[in-house]
């Protein structure tokens, strides 16, 4: 024998049985929902069906509740007290108490430029939040889906498919040397690039969009040194006569930290936008929204809302 589940009662039918009980009058109901009369009774002939009882009859004194109505009043209205409890909850996050790990998927020159402005305000405002960076790789886009990474910092251009992302800045592009370069001034032309060694980084996120700009310009390098990220390029280029070409931020956060100058870049290169990016599932989390605004208003010129691709 296949037996039938009882139908749930819609909320708005229950949102009606309170309203009524209170005001014994359809026509003061309707008012009070927003409602026509009409819908109003429609809707009551629905609930008791539903209820198995006719809940209120017409009598001089308006509306009055039926014993049934009396017994289901009380429980309806927890019911519904539970169901704007449910609506209003929204777990907070208070940065100054918190104890939370967030981890950021990042490139290595995010890890000069960002992170130290952004370790030294979460410090002062969340002391107990802890900060991971991680790498930002193709597995970038599969870590923010299952929460392992909470926010990826950079220009990452593959992540699509319910995934937010909010610009932070632009980025175009320098050449990085030595202020003591015994053959560059103040300004590089595109034959002296030619004619200069180089080092080159091969694992940034802009890279391809340098290979390509050399590819498209027909410029061959004369690259003496590879890299696979900025980590000692301050260093390198500090104590020889190569150039590096590379994003601004990182080139001037380089040039500032090792006393290096930097120049113009001579090469017609695509610029680029480093944004932050989450997944749909934490963009409503206090937590993340926390961080998110904490990381626009540090890098952000002008804040706009994130959209989601």
């Amino acid at each position: 024998m296949n037996e039938t589940a009882p139908d749930l009662l819609d909320p708005k039918l229950l949102q009606l049985f309170d309203v009524l009980y209170g005001s014994r009058s359809v026509t003061r109901s309707a008012v009070l929902l927003g409602l026509s009369q009409p819908t109003v009774s429609i809707w009551l002939q629905r609930l008791r069906r539903q209820l198995g009882d006719a809940l209120f009859v017409r009598t001089l004194a308006g509306m009055t509740p039926t014993p049934r109505a009396d017994a289901l009043i009380g429980p309806a209205r927890e019911v519904l007290e539970g169901l704007r409890r449910l609506a209003a909850v929204q777990p907070a996050f208070d940065a100054a108490t918190a104890r939370r790990r967030f981890r950021i998927c990042m490139t290595d020159a995010s890890h000069a430029t960002l992170l130290p402005s952004l370790l030294a305000r979460v410090r002062a405002e969340a002391p107990e939040v802890r900060l991971e960076a991680a790498r930002m790789d193709e597995h970038t886009a599969q870590a923010l889906a299952s929460g392992e990474a909470d926010l990826a910092l950079g220009h990452a251009p593959w992540l699509a498919s319910g995934i937010y992302q909010q610009t932070l800045y632009a980025q175009d592009w320098v050449c990085l040397a030595n202020t003591a370069h015994p053959r560059l001034g103040r300004t590089l032309s595109l034959a002296r690039y030619r004619a200069e060694a180089h080092v080159s980084i091969v694992g940034g996120t802009g890279h391809a969009l340098l290979e390509a700009a050399l590819a498209a310009q027909d410029v061959q390098r004369r690259v003496l040194l590879e890299l696979p990220g900025f980590l000692g390029l301050g260093a390198i280029v500090s104590s020889t006569d190569l150039i590096a070409t590379l994003p601004r931020h990182i080139g001037e956060t380089l040039a500032r930290m090792h006393g290096l100058s930097t120049l113009p870049c001579p090469l017609k290169v695509e610029g680029f936008d480093v944004k932050q990016h989450w997944h749909a599932r934490y963009h409503e989390d206090a937590g993340h929204r926390w961080l998110r605004a904490l990381v626009a208003e540090l890098f952000q010129p002008t804040p706009r809302g994130g959209r989601r691709q």
